[in-house]
């Protein structure tokens, strides 16, 4: 279990050291990325995934993410009892990859006037605010992530070719740009809510609030999504 909490909190670490770390290029001032819009931003989301996939999967099976921990575990299909620790090390990684680009970005945080933005490279926040919506589209991505990922985890063909890793890239990647727009597609309680702890601890100067008002949305939504999208997956491919 030493091994695979490791694992998982180092998988976390890269999702958030290129997702957050794409976000600061984008929206912190003075940075080469900047302005470089929401297609980019999503891109490097999917490039940490697959990268952070890949290099994690062979230890714990790379769930990164604890609604697909959470999800596979309501299915029968990972052990109740390695849950926390699954979720305790994929919450750390993604609060040392919050971290880590808070140093990388050291200099933009002074340089960049609005406080909405330096939270915006920690974590998630709503277009328009309103809880059922946000919440609903939060289950609806986690839903397609975790239903497809598991169908994908079962073909022999991107088994044996290794092509597992990138698949889960486009995947994200594509909820990205075709379910992003609400609320930045959270789709992992971990994502969020680590580097929302660490943008509350950090001395970010003019930070403003953490927006605690909105954290529970991207942790709920996603668990709800996860545990359907598992129940489909069981349904259809388990009888």
């Amino acid at each position: 279990m030493t091994a695979k909490f490791l694992a998982e909190m180092i998988g976390t670490m890269i999702i958030l050291l290129f997702g957050t770390g794409v976000v600061a290029n984008v929206v912190l001032s003075k940075t080469k990325g900047n302005n470089g819009g929401f297609f980019m931003i999503t891109l490097g989301w999917a490039v940490g995934v697959l990268l952070a996939v890949y290099a994690t999967g062979p230890i714990s099976g790379a769930h990164l993410n604890p609604a697909v921990t959470i999800g596979l575990a309501s299915i029968g299909l990972f052990a109740w009892a390695e849950v926390p620790t699954y979720i305790a090390g994929q919450l750390l990684g993604a609060f040392i990859g919050a971290v880590l680009v808070y140093f990388t970005y050291l200099k933009q945080w002074a340089e960049t006037s609005d406080p909405g933005l330096k939270l915006a490279v920690f974590s998630t926040g709503p277009e328009v605010r309103s809880y059922p919506a946000n919440v609903l589209t939060e289950i609806i991505g986690t839903f397609v992530l975790v239903f497809v990922g598991l169908s994908i985890g079962i073909s022999k063909a991107a088994v044996t070719s290794g092509l597992n890793p990138l698949l889960w890239g486009f995947l994200v990647w594509g909820l990205g740009v075709s379910f992003g727009g609400p609320t930045g597609y959270a789709i992992n309680p971990a994502r969020d809510l680590g580097p929302r702890i660490a943008h509350f601890l950090l001395p970010i100067p003019g930070k403003g609030s953490s927006d605690w008002a909105y954290s529970w949305v991207p942790v709920l939504g996603p668990i709800i999504g996860g545990v359907l999208g598992a129940f489909l997956y069981k349904i259809v491919y388990m009888g």
